[in-house]
């Protein structure tokens, strides 16, 4: 039985082989971390049902999860409700639509700062360092009322944190400890004391380092992504250069073209006999959907492996579904067309530094670049 997650590979684009082998099976038996027997569901409309139908656990899951963090220290990702539902009503009147509006003056603002900063450096910039990484980062320092000078210190724990292999475990134990501290001080101020009486204090420090490894982290690593991609396909760019209202268009459209969650997310429990794909499981059988592969589902998506702007519906899961779909999405739709806007606006001719200069995260929770060094034409 084949070992998930599969070897990674660089590149934006799913790997056809494994595109192929979801095509042949809505259902595809492996073995994840401690060799357990499970099945990948592949299709949209069954990842879509693990996703919502509370039938399908993931607290009842207790494998460990599929990075190197423990449950304990992820607030929403690995609970079901009621547990869950409380933890996010706490927080997602941060990350409303609405919300996401007022702070777009100043994400617009910070990225043409950051642009500028870029700018003034001499030769090939690496986009990653100057621009796609404090971005996102400082956008949920913002909201957290986290100071913007702590950020590469909260950068550096996410790093460790975010591995799925790549750090060693007594590494990962201690920028957990790291982050959970830096927060513990922070108890009772701003962002974090508006979460009392609601949470409990650990509970606090957990979902303050959760929120600060999904806003930052998670953000950055798909604009990187994101704009490799449109590095690397001219067309695209000068398109996007032309007329810049396309822009929403190629962010959704990117967000289910990017080949994202290596890993492919939490295991979930079946607690009761069902039917999925039209094939009938037992409760106890443990399941892993992916949403890469959901986005290439040719029975949603006409022709799936091409990048179409003019898609006329993209119901993608590039930010998952139901109750654990990313509470900070509309925030991350403002930031992805604001920093690919600004980028191509300064730069419309920007090119890659040389060829294999960019450096492909690897072993890590989610995929993305560490280096993507450029020439800002």
């Amino acid at each position: 039985m084949t070992q998930f997650p599969f070897e990674s590979r660089p590149g934006v684009a799913l790997d056809p082989e494994q595109a192929a082998l979801f095509r042949r099976a809505a259902l595809v038996p492996v073995r994840i971390r401690g060799n357990h027997p499970a099945l990948l569901v592949t299709g949209h409309a069954d990842v879509r049902t693990v996703l919502s139908d509370p039938r399908f656990s993931r607290q009842q899951w207790h494998g460990g999860t599929m990075f190197a963090r423990s449950p304990d220290t992820l607030a929403l990702a690995t609970t079901d409700a009621p547990l869950h539902t409380r933890r996010r009503r706490t927080v997602q009147g941060a990350f409303t639509h609405r919300a996401a509006e007022a702070d777009r003056p100043w994400i617009e603002r910070t990225a043409e700062d950051l642009l500028d900063e870029a700018a003034a450096k001499p030769g090939p910039v690496d986009l990653v360092a100057a621009y796609l990484r404090p971005l996102p980062y400082l956008v949920i320092a913002r909201i957290m009322g986290t100071p913007a000078g702590d950020v590469d210190q909260l950068v550096a724990w996410t790093d460790v944190m975010m591995s799925a292999g790549r750090c060693e475990p007594d590494e990962v134990t201690a920028a957990t400890a790291a982050m959970h501290g830096y927060f513990r001080e922070r108890l009772g101020t701003g962002f974090l004391g508006s979460l009392a009486p609601a949470l409990t204090e650990q509970e606090i420090v957990v979902m303050a380092a959760g929120l600060v490894m999904a806003g930052g982290d998670a953000t950055a690593s798909h604009l990187s992504s994101c704009v490799h991609h449109l590095l690397h396909d001219d067309e695209l760019r000068g398109t996007l250069v032309e007329r810049p209202e396309l822009i929403p268009a190629a962010v959704e459209e990117l967000l289910r073209w990017v080949w994202f969650a290596g890993t492919g997310g939490q295991p979930h429990v079946l607690l009761a006999d069902a039917e999925l794909a039209g094939v009938p499981l037992p409760a106890g059988q443990v399941v892993v959907p992916l949403t890469d592969a959901a986005n290439r589902d040719p029975a949603v998506f006409p022709d799936p492996d091409e990048f179409r702007l003019d898609r006329p519906a993209n119901p993608h899961l590039g930010f998952g579904h139901g109750r654990h779909m990313c509470v900070g999405a509309p925030h991350a739709r403002v930031q992805l067309r604001t920093a690919i806007g600004a980028l191509l606006r300064r730069f419309p001719d920007l090119r890659p530094a040389s060829e294999g200069a960019d450096e492909w995260r690897d072993k890590m929770f989610l995929r993305g670049l560490w280096r993507l060094p450029v020439h800002l034409l």
